[in-house]
């Protein structure tokens, strides 16, 4: 499902709770949106990559490993488009995720989607807000809650991408990064300066399309295994003000700045 404009995206986490009755009290190691680079940038071979890539990341025995790890031996996925500020598209909603036949049936859902998202700017501040829509409607009890963003440039559309971040960081939500550096050799810096943020953030890199498949098992093996630790949480009387309601979808520029305190506005 694609949504365009701040009507549509509005509606991404209604949907989403739809699945809440059924599965609200289900623990789950791992709440993860995996939000993949559709913008006018990565053409239908890079995103052939991407796809092909993920899917075969979760037929690997060590991310299947990596799963049954965990105390609860299970993550909730999401797969998510992007590209500009109001172009998102939820590839493949909330899914449960246990054991080798989950991973190998989410698998076989990756490598069936079609492109959705054929062109558009470079909004990760449009990607990390809808995805952070997206976790604080998921339908499972989450110990940790976390968006893998790949990208392969900077963000050239919507307000400040390190203003989004600090919202949804304040939120207990983990960013991690895969930054594709084939056209962009210093975009994983980039990465670590303005995208990532949260307990255990880290930025992983492909050198190329090519290594992609490389770096997203590598990237999703890593945080798997993340130690369960939850992220710093405001506290006292503007926690409340910080938190930003699911239901009111993405935030936007102005938006953002009503709820951070006058100290850390940009």
């Amino acid at each position: 499902m694609v949504f365009r404009g701040v009507a549509a995206t509005a509606l991404a986490p209604v949907l989403l709770l739809s699945a809440r009755d059924v599965s609200a009290q289900v623990p789950v190691d791992l709440a993860l949106v995996l939000a993949v680079d559709s913008s006018a940038s990565v053409d239908e071979s890079e995103f052939a990559v991407q796809r092909g890539g993920l899917a075969q990341a979760f037929r690997d025995p060590q991310v299947i490993e990596a799963i049954n790890s965990g105390p609860f031996k299970r993550i909730a996925v999401s797969v998510l488009e992007w590209a500009g500020h109001v172009d998102q598209s939820i590839d493949i909603p909330w899914t449960l995720v246990e054991g080798a036949a989950g991973a190998l049936a989410l698998a076989d859902r990756i490598d069936s989607l079609e492109r959705q998202i054929l062109t558009g700017a470079t909004s990760i501040a449009g990607a990390l807000s809808f995805a952070n829509s997206m976790l604080l409607s998921n339908p499972y009890e989450a110990s940790r809650l976390v968006i893998d963003l790949s990208g392969d440039g900077r963000n050239n559309q919507g307000p400040p991408v390190e203003m989004i971040r600090r919202a949804v960081v304040l939120e207990g939500v983990t960013i991690n990064g895969l930054a594709i550096v084939n056209e962009h050799p210093t975009l994983n810096y980039y990465f670590e300066d303005r995208v990532i943020g949260g307990t255990a953030a880290f930025v992983e890199v492909a050198n190329d399309y090519a290594d992609y498949p490389r770096a997203i098992r590598r990237k999703l093996i890593r945080e798997i295994r993340t130690l369960n630790i939850s992220a710093p949480r405001s506290t006292g009387p503007q926690e409340a003000a910080l938190r930003w309601p699911a239901a009111r979808g993405p935030m936007h520029v102005a938006e953002v700045a009503t709820v951070l305190p006058a100290a850390t506005q940009w």
